[in-house]
């Protein structure tokens, strides 16, 4: 299955474009399944047909769903109740009654997470396009998985479990329960679902398509989102300028729009790699412009491809139809794989230097900020931040300096004396 994420800017269409692109898919022939986390029905609204808990038959051939946080909220505080009915004894805690609970803030992300998972299992569609929040939101969203994998690693090590039958014996000697068994099977369930989530986000098949209307604040959020993307190892393969206005007009405050359309439109395919209508590229070149070659073209599979205004709110199959989104069929030829590729070279003095290349097209110098920490690195582009381990190779070395070019950070490291393998 290949599964397409749609985010963008705030306002900017997102949903409908979704939408369009999933109608688009079914008309096709691909049996396609539209997925929201949207709180209200925005998604039901351009459809024209209502969306919920239920997957509902929205077109022939397209399937729209909706979950229910709520429902899922309420199911697993109960059922983690039931499992902690000692300690919430100890506590003097008294329980939640069902009818009670409300989904907290977070909830319907993660119910999207979790229909996610439970979508790519299915063998009943061809194509999954998930209408996510707006980017940095998204960003958040997508990057859970990987975090919260690292969070139960540090809490629960899974060298620890190695204890487990000490662990009545050290209850009765410190007076107080000690963790249950079904704190660590519950530990492993949640990491084997949260890997499932994660492999569906790095599979090949997998890509971004990025909705912003062209103008100042889409192209900041472009760049900004742009930025998240390739730090999370996201695959951008559609920059989507949605609303597009008419190149002619006799009205004046119109032409003003216009030209500022053009103007962003113009800078997004010099300096993403957009590709015109005829498939050619625009901006044939490898370093972009731009402060320290923040902006440089991504060499990976992506076009900005322009959506005219409708001069109205899409609303139904035929304005969906209507609206020219990018090709669906077939999936990008092939996606390339996010790589983050370390070079082994010689040293001026003879000894050797290995640099890390990470792609962050758009990052500027000013908002980049690295922390070694044991054998794991924390990069922060701006608002957005990931913690990855290092490569073997490097844990074994020293970090000798950083710089970022043509939109790529690249990392020296040289081998720590005291850990690198003597050469005989």
């Amino acid at each position: 299955m290949r599964t397409i994420l749609i985010t963008g800017q705030g306002g900017s269409g997102r949903t409908t474009v979704a939408a369009a692109t999933a109608l688009k898919a079914a008309r096709e022939g691909t049996r396609t399944l539209v997925l929201s986390a949207d709180r209200t029905d925005s998604l039901g609204a351009v459809l024209g047909v209502p969306t919920g808990a239920e997957p509902v038959e929205a077109a022939a051939g397209l399937t729209a769903w909706r979950p229910d946080a709520a429902e899922g909220f309420r199911a697993d505080l109960v059922a983690f109740q039931e499992r902690a009915t000692s300690v919430l004894d100890l506590l003097g805690a008294s329980r939640l009654d069902a009818e009670e609970l409300t989904p907290l803030p977070g909830a319907e992300e993660l119910t999207l997470l979790r229909a996610l998972r439970d979508a790519t299992l299915s063998e009943a569609y061809g194509l999954l396009v998930v209408d996510l929040p707006p980017g940095p939101q998204a960003l958040a969203l997508l990057g859970l998985p990987e975090e919260l994998r690292r969070y139960l690693r540090r809490l629960l090590p899974p060298e620890r479990q190695a204890a487990r039958a000490l662990r009545p014996v050290l209850g009765r000697l410190a007076g107080v329960p000690m963790p249950a068994e079904w704190l660590y099977d519950t530990a492993a369930r949640w990491d084997i679902e949260l890997a499932a989530v994660q492999s569906v986000l790095e599979e090949s098949s997998t890509t971004v398509r990025l909705v912003a209307e062209p103008g100042p604040g889409g192209t900041d959020h472009v760049r900004t989102v742009t930025v998240g993307l390739a730090l999370r190892g996201l695959r951008l393969d559609a920059l989507v300028a949605n609303r597009v206005l008419p190149g002619t007009t006799a009205d004046t405050w119109l032409a003003g729009l216009v030209a500022q359309q053009r103007k962003a439109l113009e800078h997004w395919r010099d300096a993403y790699g957009g590709r015109n209508d005829d498939g050619a590229k625009d901006g044939d070149r490898s370093d972009g412009g731009g402060k320290d070659g923040g902006e440089a073209r991504p060499e990976a599979h992506v076009q900005v491809h322009e959506v005219a205004h409708l001069g109205r709110d899409p609303r139904g199959g035929d304005d969906l139809a209507a609206l020219d989104v990018p090709d669906v069929n077939p999936a990008p030829s092939p996606p390339s794989p996010v790589e983050w590729p370390v070079a082994d070279r010689s040293a001026d003095d003879g000894g050797r230097v290995f640099v890390w290349h990470i792609p962050l097209p758009g990052a500027i110098r000013e908002d980049l900020d690295l922390i070694r920490r044991g054998d794991e690195l924390v990069v922060t582009a701006g608002q957005f931040r990931r913690i990855v381990p290092l490569p073997s190779a490097l844990c074994r070395c020293t970090v000798d300096g950083a710089s970022l070019r043509g939109g790529e950070l690249r990392i020296r490291f040289v081998p720590d004396p005291d850990l690198w393998p003597r050469e005989r």
